[in-house]
């Protein structure tokens, strides 16, 4: 299972190696590399998160998920996107923009770094959403149940997430984002509008593409409800063909859901490239071949069940989650090395996994326990 889930990546990898050693030599090689690594490291809660809504899904979404969503990933995030930011803020045509990444690396950095406060505005609003929806839900299941129990019972009052995001938008817009220091000078300017007009936007992206694809996996379960109740009356052929055009629908927005997560998780990896390197070519390259290890494993941790076996893990993923928001917003103003943000995804995902583990094996030694007293109780 584990080479036929993998299989693909392990092919890129090989492939895309071998093609960055014959375009730019070792040293281009040990460049994508190393951006691979850095996409992988930066990314695996994303992993978790996708998970858990990939496996909602039938086997036809999940390979289009591994398809048509790794070319979004590849070409849209990590080669197209960063263009047509070059474009909207330096004011340049598309080509104008392709031609200052190929020719003007060093400018080309500069534009990208300069539009960072709107990136990370626009991503770190929508992941912060995520975050909140998440630890505002009442579950059975908690990590956390100091914190998440109480925060349940807060998340009842209706709009609770989305007026905690536009305030932290507020406080972010009128401290780090009114002196925004200026890439390669000595002085600062002043991005509170252009934050907070980000900000909106990365808010009203979410809550259009999740109550879309919320809408319609309600109406999917509605209508697997109805299906059941007239498979026991005898009519179960008609309702299993709403079922599959309801699915359809259903997966198809929560595929876009999927991708607009994975494109605000893609904000920090394709900034932090440019410490590594200025050339938007290896830069696609290597966090290529990083996101398609992030697809991979997404699916292997669908199939496998692990979220039904690790419980807190999708937990951890969201700690991780509400983290790397809180992080896009500092580095408004403030730089922050990836390494501690990747560092931060990693090790509450760890605690979460390690967490899991402990639970499992306290509910193992129970249930022997119990067997135990029943054969006793018995006169076995």
């Amino acid at each position: 299972m584990l080479l036929k889930t993998f299989g693909w990546s392990f092919g890129i990898t090989a492939a895309g190696l071998a093609l960055a050693g014959y375009l730019w030599g070792w040293e281009g090689l040990a460049v994508v590399a190393i951006l691979s690594v850095l996409e992988i490291s930066l990314s695996f809660d994303n992993a978790v998160i996708n998970a858990g809504i990939l496996r909602k899904m039938n086997a036809f979404w999940q390979k289009m998920f591994l398809t048509v969503g790794i070319l979004i990933a590849v070409f849209g995030m990590r080669l197209v996107f960063p263009v047509v930011i070059v474009s909207i803020t330096a004011k340049l045509s598309p080509v104008e923009a392709v031609d200052v990444a190929i020719n003007d690396p060093d400018r080309y950095e500069a534009l990208v770094t300069g539009a960072h406060p709107s990136i990370a505005a626009f991503g770190g609003m929508f992941l912060l959403m995520i975050f909140l929806d998440f630890i505002f839900e009442e579950r059975d299941i908690r990590w956390l149940g100091w914190l998440e129990k109480p925060l349940g019972k807060l998340g009842k009052l209706d709009m609770l997430s989305v007026v905690i995001a536009m305030v932290v938008l507020l406080v972010a817009a009128t401290t780090v984002a009114t002196s925004v220091p200026v890439h390669g000078g000595d002085g600062t300017i002043d991005k509170a509008a252009t934050v907070l007009l980000s900000g909106i936007a990365g808010l009203i992206t979410y809550l259009v593409v999740g109550g879309i694809s919320g809408y319609f996996e309600g109406q999917l379960e509605e209508a697997e409800d109805d299906a059941d109740g007239e498979a026991e009356a005898g009519a179960k052929k008609g309702s299993t063909v709403a079922v599959v055009g309801l699915a359809g629908k259903a997966a198809f927005f929560m595929f876009l859901y999927l991708e607009v997560i994975d494109a605000s998780f893609s904000f920090d990896g394709v900034i932090g490239a440019f410490a590594i390197t200025n050339d938007i070519f290896e830069m696609a390259l290597g966090l290529g071949i990083g996101a398609m290890y992030i697809r991979s494993l997404t699916v292997y941790l669908v199939r496998k069940g692990t979220l039904d076996d690790y419980v807190y893990l999708e937990h951890g993923a969201h700690y991780a989650i509400g983290a790397l928001a809180v992080i896009l917003l500092v580095t408004i103003k403030y730089e922050i090395n990836e390494v501690i943000t990747g560092l931060v995804g990693v090790v509450l995902i760890a605690a979460s996994y390690w967490s899991s583990v402990v639970r499992n094996r306290r509910i193992g030694e129970n249930s022997e326990g119990s067997n135990d007293t029943a054969e006793v109780s018995s006169g076995v």
